[in-house]
């Protein structure tokens, strides 16, 4: 049976649905105002990996990732450019889904806009108020009493009195209490007019806690099954949203909670706030010069395969750190399980649950989604392959391994492709396919003719570049990239 860690019992649960085979997932997304880090790669990818293993454990799942797209952020993007609002959330949105795809990362059920919901925002914000628990401020805001809602900070483990004023949110002066935050904000005249909506509390624009709480409900219903984000999500935003929807109609938000783990760079989280951040294009671009350029943005698949496994390889609640030498290590790991495939040829296979390397997979993906344990399944098998030559064994391997969105390329074209986290930093990059190609060629000829020294040069010249020879019967020779 799966068990989950949840985040508000702080226990590991068995998986309990409200619809029995049927899962409602949903998962914060991005604010859409810039490109996205490494941060939100683990997330990205750690939720992905959940909803592959629930499918694959046969619960039919709707998985909701919602895009934030007006937001304070946003408008300063749209300001500083000058360019309008849509104009931003569309390339950016363009540009998230590039490196979506670009990571295997599968599309959502529905990935719902912010702005197509204000109306589902505003009835909540009605109901709030006629529950006692919103009121209108002097300056036009419309905020939360937040010591009003019974059970604030369950999810967070804060209580009121240790809460401080200005964590995450602004403090307005037209707030009762400083723990209160926004539900709908005033409009400023020197904001574009495309971020203002007609409302009962008059023009402006809703706050960032109450898009999850209304797309959450409209497309999923409550209570939902599980509840997913980012580590900084719990405390304020995660919170919020359960004062706003359970204070709105009672009941549960959410039966499980999770929280995926941070990024860390020299003991701090990645975030764009700190300025310690890397893009995932800058990470895996093809050339690195035209990572922000949208239109000519190419990742190398081979180092986007490395970015996903290094993501992979850790459990999802573990605490994670990004360093160069950590990449490097990721790729080299990756490496030695496309080389089992290259060696040991796949056969196709149905899994056998029964096998040894197939139950510790599964037992610790059921055990919290620890894909660090499944990983280590994956080099079981391919140890398994490599001292038996069986094509069932790396077989499996691929199998399971296409549950976590790893190990389904060609394995010679894996291998012949170039990554700067190879070993060494060198490995070949310099030369293209092509290059290599032309020198297997001549050193071919070279041995033809008996010019073993010129043969033996060549050999060289390939080794020195990062390329590894591996000479076949009836004179064909096998190349990888180091």
């Amino acid at each position: 049976m799966l068990h989950i860690y949840n985040t508000l019992s702080r226990a590991k649960e068995p998986l309990k649905t409200a619809e029995p085979g049927k899962v409602r997932m949903y998962v914060c997304g991005m604010t859409v105002y810039d490109f996205c880090h490494l941060g939100h790669a683990r997330m990205l990818v750690s939720f992905d990996v959940v909803q592959r293993w629930l499918r694959a454990s046969g619960y039919e799942v709707t998985y909701v990732r919602n895009i934030t797209d007006i937001d304070d952020k946003i408008i300063r993007r749209a300001v500083e450019t000058g360019r309008r609002l849509g104009e931003v959330t569309s390339f950016y949105i363009d540009a998230m889904h590039a490196d979506e795809r670009a990571l295997g990362v599968e599309s959502p059920d529905f990935e719902p806009k912010a702005t197509e919901h204000v109306g589902d925002m505003l009835g909540i914000i009605q109901k709030l108020e006629q529950n006692g628990l919103a009121y209108r401020s002097d300056d036009g805001d419309v905020n939360y009493a937040v010591r009003d809602f019974e059970g604030y900070g369950k999810l967070s483990g804060k209580s009121l009195d240790d809460l401080r004023a200005g964590e995450r949110v602004a403090v307005a002066a037209g707030k009762r209490d400083p723990l209160d935050f926004v539900l709908w904000k005033a409009a400023k005249a020197d904001e574009p007019p495309e971020s203002k909506w007609d409302s009962p509390y008059g023009v402006g624009r809703p706050g960032w806690h109450i898009e999850c709480s209304a797309m959450s409900r409209a497309l999923l219903g409550l209570p939902l099954d599980i509840h997913g984000g980012g580590p900084d999500l719990k405390f304020p935003h995660h919170e919020n949203e359960i004062a706003q929807t359970e204070g709105a109609f009672g009941g549960t938000l959410a039966s499980v909670w999770m929280h995926c783990g941070p990024l860390m760079v020299d003991a701090d989280k990645m975030s764009k706030s700190l300025g310690n951040f890397r893009t995932i294009r800058q990470t895996i671009a093809q050339d690195a010069g035209l990572a922000d350029d949208q239109s000519r943005y190419v990742a190398n698949p081979r180092e986007a395969e490395m970015l996903r496994f290094f993501i992979v390889r850790n459990h999802y609640r573990s605490m994670q750190n990004y360093a160069p030498e950590n990449l490097l290590d990721a790729q080299n790991s990756l490496d030695r399980l496309y080389q089992t495939l290259a060696n040991v040829p796949a056969e196709p296979v149905d899994i056998d649950w029964n096998h040894p390397s197939a139950q510790a997979f599964r037992d610790a993906m059921n055990d919290d989604f620890n894909s660090s344990g499944a990983v280590a399944a994956l080099f079981e098998l391919a140890s398994e392959a490599n001292r038996s030559g069986s094509g069932k064994a790396s077989g499996l391997m691929r199998a399971l391994g296409g549950l976590l969105g790893l190990l389904q390329a060609d394995p010679a074209q894996y291998l012949q492709s170039s990554s700067r986290y190879q070993s060494g930093g060198k490995a070949g990059a310099s030369l293209s396919a092509d290059q290599v190609e032309a020198l297997v060629w001549a050193r071919t000829e070279a041995k033809k003719a008996r010019n073993f020294a010129e043969a033996d040069r060549l050999r060289d010249e390939l080794q020195a570049a990062g390329i590894e020879l591996e000479d076949k019967a009836g004179g064909v020779t096998q190349w990888r990239r180091a």
